[in-house]
This record gives structure tokens, sequence and C-alpha cells, in this order.
């Protein structure tokens, strides 16, 4: 365990050195009439994470003031296939373009944004009634859906972020959380065996917050700290910058 908790504790300093290289580079942009704000994705969960009513409550409470540090925003939802799913909502756009404003008028681009803004919550608040396309969720096909997108707008001088709703008890293809072996060879193991089939998202640089993280705990509470350790260890390996799992 000492040697777990140092690894964390390691990992931990390198995620928070990442928060001030993201928060320098957001702070240098310069936008269309405004700062530039990031690239962003939310991942909504509709299996048996959406049934309380504190999931529902998260994402419009917390996901307007996510919102607002972005330029654009993807959408993908956790199903039991979530990478093949039909249940899609479009992107948002939130920045005005060029032709919408060509003098980069401050004024213009805040009542552009005023008016796109009001799109997102509800595209996200309908991701909770998908299809349940089988049992189980599939966690890491939300993720790996949603980094395609965001990869087609990669901006190199701009911040990318990621907002998940989701206890991220992925237990379907080849990986079942609740029966994963969680010691720290095993989980480098697994780790490994994702990255090297693909199955890990391109999140390199990306800065992500989960809520509802174990919401339902329904596995041994021994389990828990462990499986907040894979989760953070599966996020550094698919190159995420910064991980909250809350």
């Amino acid at each position: 365990m000492g040697g777990l908790m140092g690894g964390a504790g390691r990992g931990a300093r390198r995620l928070v050195a990442g928060v001030g290289v993201l928060s320098l580079v957001a702070a240098g942009l310069a936008g269309c009439g405004t700062e530039a704000k990031a690239v962003c994705g939310v991942i909504v969960d509709s299996t048996s994470y959406a049934d309380p009513a504190t999931s529902r409550n998260d994402v419009t409470s917390k996901l307007p003031p996510f919102t607002e540090g972005c330029d654009w925003i993807a959408f993908a939802a956790v199903t039991g296939s979530s990478e093949s799913s039909t249940c899609r909502q479009d992107p948002v756009a939130l920045a005005a373009t060029r032709a919408e404003n060509p003098n980069d008028n401050p004024v213009v681009e805040e009542r552009v944004r005023e008016h796109r803004v009001t799109e997102v919550l509800p595209r996200a608040v309908k991701l909770f009634d998908c299809p349940a396309e089988g049992e189980g969720s599939d966690v890491l096909g939300a993720l790996r859906y949603l980094a395609k997108q965001l990869g087609a707008r990669r901006q190199p001088d701009s911040a990318h972020q990621i907002i998940v709703f989701s206890d991220l008890i992925n237990n379907r293809g080849e990986l079942d959380v609740n029966r994963l072996d969680l010691s720290a060879a095993a989980r480098q193991r697994k780790i490994k065996e994702l990255r090297d089939a693909r199955l890990l998202p391109d999140l390199d640089g990306y800065a992500v917050v989960v809520h509802g993280f174990l919401r339902e705990k329904t596995s041994s509470p021994d389990r828990f700290p462990l499986l907040e350790g894979f989760w953070r260890e599966s996020f550094e390996a698919a190159g995420a910058a910064t991980v909250d799992l809350l």
C-alpha cells in the first residue's frame, strides 16, 4: 500500500503541474473579440447511474459553469454500446465565427454565446434517456467516441477539457471493474493491455473531471481506493493532464 500511495502522490504532483500549464496556455489565448476558451466535451451516463435524482441534479448544476469556459462542446452517452450508439447529440459551437463577427466585436461575441449556450444543457440532459443498447455500461467506449470528436477539433494552442457524469462502473467489453484484480501490478498489466489494444482514449493534455464516481458503491469498501487508483492511472496512461474524481 505504501508503494501505491507513493505512486499516487507522484501522479498527483504531475497532474497539478499539468493544471498550471493548461491555465497558462488558456490565459494567453486571444479569440474572436474576446479571450479564446477551451475545446470541451461532455459525457452523460444513461445506464443505472442515471436513476438517482442526484445524477440529474449534478448535470443541471455543474454543467453550466463548466460550459462558461468553452468555445466548442461535444457530447457522448454511456450506454451498453457507447461507441456505436445511435443516441447522439450534435456539438455546439459557442464562439462566434469570423463571418458572424468580422470586426471582433466583443458585444457581438457575447450575444452569439448567450444564444448558443442555451442549447448545451438540454442536449446533455437528453442523453440520460438513451435506449439501453444491451446490458451493462461501456464507459471506455463513450470516452473513445468523445475523444475522436475532440481530436477532429483539436487546437494546439487551446485548453481541452472533459466533464464526465458517471460512476465509471465499466462492465462491458475488455473491462469489468467489478471483477478486476486491483493489486498494483495487476492494474498496470490491465492498463497496458487496454493501451496496447487501443482501447484507451487519446486524452493527451486534457483536463478531466468526473462527477458521481462510484456513487452506487456496490462492491467491497476495500476496493474503493483501489478503483480510484485504477482510474487515475488509466486516465494518466491515456495522456490526461489533470483528473478529478468527485
